[in-house]
């Protein structure tokens, strides 16, 4: 006990103690912040890779859309078009 009291005495130690604290806990970027910025990255960097994703899914449609065929295709079977003369009926599996 008295080794420690005697190494807080020391204003170098005391000095560096105080400005390790105020780096962890009271500055502006503290530990918590820190962790913080880095979870919220994560977050959006797995969003980014979703949105990557569904970029080529959508790149990959359009290029199969050039065809007047896949066109009337798409329409048919996503969006759900029809002729005139048509009925639809859509099932949806639960």
């Amino acid at each position: 006990m008295k080794k420690a009291l005697g190494l807080l005495k020391n204003k170098f130690i005391l000095a560096t103690v105080i400005f390790v604290i105020y780096a962890l806990l009271l500055d502006d970027n503290d530990i918590f912040n820190i962790i913080g910025q880095r979870s919220k990255l994560s977050a959006l960097q797995a969003e980014k890779s979703r949105f990557e994703k569904d970029l080529d899914q959508t790149r990959t449609t359009l290029k199969k859309l050039e065809n007047r065929s896949e066109v009337e295709k798409f329409a048919r079977e996503k969006k759900l078009f029809k002729k005139d003369d048509e009925d639809v009926f859509v099932i949806f599996y639960e």
